[in-house]
C-alpha cells in the first residue's frame, strides 16, 4: 500500500524535555485518554463543529474517486464503441471532481482550527485547573515531593499532552470517518474485493497494535528518566555554590551521565519500536494491495466490475491505507500522551485541605492577637509523635520566644498557628476562636511570617515591599523600609525603590534581602507576627537596629520568635524551651536562668569557646 505520510509536527514520539522528576508507568492509559475526551466533549459547541466539519470534509473526499470513476467509464465507453468522446460530459464530471476535492480541502482546514482551539482551550483548563489545585493542596503534600517534580505535571506534562493533542485530535477525527466513508464505497463497489482489503488492513492494524503496546513501557521510561535527569540539572543549578565548595563535581556528573545514559537507552528502545510500525504496515499492506488488484483485474475481465469502477477501488483502497497509517503512526504519541495526562490528573486528584466551614467563624473587631495552644498533638507521620500535649499561651502585645534543639518542633509549632498543617488533637485559638472555625484566607490576613528563606519576587523593590498588603500606599511602603532600615540602602541604588529583582534578589546582599521580607511584613501590619530565624543572614550592627524596629513595630502585636541566637531573645516576654515536642520550661529570660535547667544550659552551651 501506499506509504505513509509523516505526522502533522513530523515526529513520532514525546517532545521536547522541560523540567521534572520521576515519572510512573501509566497505570491506566484507557482511562486518563478516557478523561481527556470528557473534557473534550464539555466543549459541546466546538467539538460539534470539529465532528461536521470533518464529516462534511470526508464526504466530499470519499465521493472524489466515485465521481473520477464515472469519468473514466465515460473514456472507456466510448473507446469501446468508437464513439466521439463527449468532451462537454467529461470536462463536467473532471469539474466536480476538483469541486468536491476542493470543498473537503477547505473544509478539512476549517475542522483543523476548530480542532486546535479545542485543545487550546483545554491545554488553558489544564493548567488553571493545576494552578488553582496547588493552591488547594496541604503542604504535606508539597513537603513530600521534590520541587522539580511538581514543576514537571505543571509544566512539562501538560505542554506533552497539548502537543500530542494536537497531533492527534484533527487529524485521528478525520482518519476514522475517512475509514468509514471509504469502506462503506468499498461495500457499495465490490463487498469481495473489499473483504480482501480488510483482511490484509486488519493484518497491519494487529501488528501496530503489537509494536505499540512494547513501545509505550520504553516511551514512561523515557520521561520517567527526563525528569529524573532535569530533577539533577535544577539540584545542581540551584545548589552549584555547594557542589563546588564540597568537591562534588565529580559525583554530579557521574550522577548526571548516568542519568543521560538511561535516558538515551529508554529512548533509542522507544523510538526504535515505533519507529519500525510504519515499515512492517507498509510491507503487510503492499501485499494484500497485490492481491486486491489482482482480484479485481478478475472481476473486470469477467465483466462484473468496470474499469472505472475498480479504479475507484483502487483509491479507496489508498484513500483507506492513509488515515489508517496516520493512526497507527499515533500510536506511540497516544502512549505518551497517556502517561503524561495520568500524571496531570493524578496531581489533580490528589487530596486536598480540608474545606473552611461554611459559614466560617469571625473574630472579634479589632483583633488582639491572644493565641492559646490547648493540649495541642501532631505528627507528620502516623508512627512518629512529634507535637505531644503543648499547653502554650500569648497573650496580646506578647513576645513569645522559641528555642530547644533542632527538631524539637519549633517551626511545626508556628505552622500550625498558620494552618499549614491541622492538628491531630487539641486545638489552637485566635482572640477565643478556634482557628479551624475560621476561614484560611481571613486566618492569616491576621499573621505575618518572616523565615529565615529570603522568598522575593520578580518586580521592583517597591512592588516586593508592597506585597505584604493589597492597597498599600506609598507612605506605607517607605514607612516601613525606614522602621527596617531598608531604606537606608534602597537610596543608594541609581533607581531607588524601582530597582528590579529576579526572585533571587540578585544584587543584594544575604542581610539586605532579610530586611526586605522583615520590612514586607509590617507593610502587611499583622495581628499576630512569626519570625522564624528572621534575623539569621543579618549582620551583628544590622541585628541591633532591627531589633529595635521590630520592637517598635511589635507595639500592640503579639510575636512569636524561633532564633537560635539567645541574644536577640533575652527581652522576650516568655521563653518557651522546647524538646521531644513537648514545653520542658517557660518563663522570663531571668526566671529560667535561675532555674539553672535546659535553658541555662543551652546559654552555657551557646558562650562557651
Amino acid at each position: 500500500m501506499s506509504p505513509p505520510g509523516p505526522l502533522p509536527g513530523g515526529r513520532l514520539g514525546p517532545p521536547g524535555m522541560g523540567s521534572g522528576h520521576p515519572v510512573q508507568h501509566a497505570r491506566n492509559a484507557r482511562q486518563a485518554i478516557a478523561r481527556l475526551s470528557h473534557r473534550l466533549a464539555g466543549q459541546r459547541l466546538g467539538t460539534a463543529l470539529v465532528l461536521l466539519g470533518s464529516a462534511l470534509s470526508v464526504l466530499l473526499n470519499v465521493l472524489g474517486p466515485w465521481q473520477l470513476g464515472r469519468a473514466t467509464d465515460l473514456v472507456v465507453t466510448a473507446l469501446q464503441a468508437h464513439q466521439a468522446l463527449d468532451l462537454q460530459r467529461l470536462g463536467l464530471h473532471l469539474l466536480g471532481v476538483a469541486g468536491l476535492y476542493g470543498g473537503g480541502a477547505l473544509l478539512a482546514a476549517q475542522q483543523g482550527w476548530m480542532s486546535n482551539r479545542l485543545v487550546q482551550t483545554l491545554t488553558q483548563d489544564l493548567r488553571r485547573d493545576a494552578q488553582a489545585k496547588l493552591a488547594r493542596l496541604p503542604l504535606g503534600w508539597f513537603d513530600t515531593r521534590a520541587r522539580g517534580e511538581v514543576l514537571s505535571r505543571v509544566t512539562n506534562d501538560i505542554d506533552n499532552v497539548s502537543q500530542s493533542l494536537m497531533q492527534m485530535l484533527g487529524p485521528l477525527t478525520m482518519a476514522l470517518l475517512q475509514v468509514l466513508g471509504v469502506v462503506t464505497m468499498m461495500c457499495i463497489l465490490s463487498p469481495l474485493l473489499t473483504l480482501a482489503a480488510l483482511l490484509s488492513l486488519g493484518a497491519s492494524l494487529a501488528l501496530a497494535r503489537r509494536l505499540g503496546g512494547q513501545a509505550q513501557p520504553h516511551y514512561a521510561d523515557q520521561w520517567r528518566w527526563t525528569g529524573q535527569l532535569n530533577g539533577q540539572i535544577e539540584e545542581q543549578f540551584t545548589g552549584q555554590t555547594l557542589v563546588k565548595v564540597y568537591g562534588h563535581q565529580a559525583v554530579a556528573s557521574a550522577s548526571f551521565e548516568q542519568a543521560n545514559n538511561a535516558l538515551r537507552q529508554s529512548a533509542l528502545k522507544a523510538q526504535f519500536i515505533s519507529g519500525a510500525i510504519q515499515p512492517a504496515i507498509l510491507f503487510v499492506g503492499n501485499l494484500g494491495f497485490i492481491g486486491v488488484v489482482g482480484v479485481g483485474a478478475l472481476r473486470v475481465m469477467a465483466g462484473v466490475l468496470s474499469v472505472g469502477q475498480l479504479q475507484s477501488f483502487i483509491q479507496y483502497v489508498r484513500q483507506l491505507t492513509q488515515p489508517l497509517n496516520q493512526i497507527s503512526g499515533m500510536a506511540a504519541v497516544l502512549q505518551s500522551a497517556a502517561a503524561s495526562a495520568e500524571r496531570v490528573f493524578e496531581l489533580l486528584d490528589a487530596p486536598e485541605m480540608s474545606p473552611d466551614p461554611s459559614p466560617a467563624a469571625r473574630l472579634p473587631q479589632p483583633a488582639r492577637g491572644h493565641v492559646v495552644f490547648e493540649q495541642v498533638h501532631f505528627r507528620y507521620q502516623p508512627q512518629q509523635p512529634l507535637i505531644e500535649g503543648i499547653d502554650l499561651e500569648a497573650r496580646p502585645g506578647q513576645t513569645i520566644a522559641i528555642v530547644g534543639p533542632t527538631g524539637a518542633g519549633k517551626t511545626t509549632l508556628v505552622n500550625l498557628l498558620m494552618r499549614f498543617y491541622e492538628v491531630d488533637g487539641g486545638r489552637i485559638t485566635l482572640d477565643g476562636v478556634d482557628i479551624r472555625q475560621l476561614a484560611r484566607e481571613d486566618l492569616r490576613r491576621h499573621l505575618g511570617m518572616v523565615l529565615q528563606d529570603t522568598w522575593l519576587f520578580e518586580g521592583t523593590i517597591r512592588e516586593n515591599l508592597a506585597y505584604g498588603r493589597e492597597g498599600a500606599t506609598e507612605d506605607e511602603v517607605r514607612e516601613a523600609a525606614r522602621a527596617c532600615h531598608v531604606d537606608d540602602f534602597v537610596r543608594t541604588l541609581p533607581r531607588g525603590y524601582d530597582t528590579l529583582l529576579d526572585e533571587n534578589g540578585s544584587g543584594l546582599s544575604a542581610g539586605q534581602r532579610q530586611l526586605l521580607t522583615i520590612a514586607r511584613a509590617f507593610v502587611a501590619r499583622p495581628t499576630v507576627l512569626i519570625l522564624d530565624e528572621a534575623t539569621s543572614s543579618v549582620d551583628t550592627r544590622t541585628e541591633v537596629l532591627v531589633q529595635q524596629a521590630m520592637a517598635r513595630l511589635r507595639a500592640g502585636r503579639t510575636s512569636f520568635v524561633i532564633a537560635h541566637r539567645l541574644s536577640t531573645i533575652r527581652h522576650a516576654d516568655c521563653i518557651v524551651y522546647l524538646d521531644g515536642g513537648r514545653v520542658r520550661e517557660q518563663g522570663t529570660h531571668e526566671a529560667l536562668v535561675e532555674r539553672r535547667g535546659a535553658y541555662w544550659r543551652l546559654l552555657q552551651a551557646a558562650a562557651a569557646p
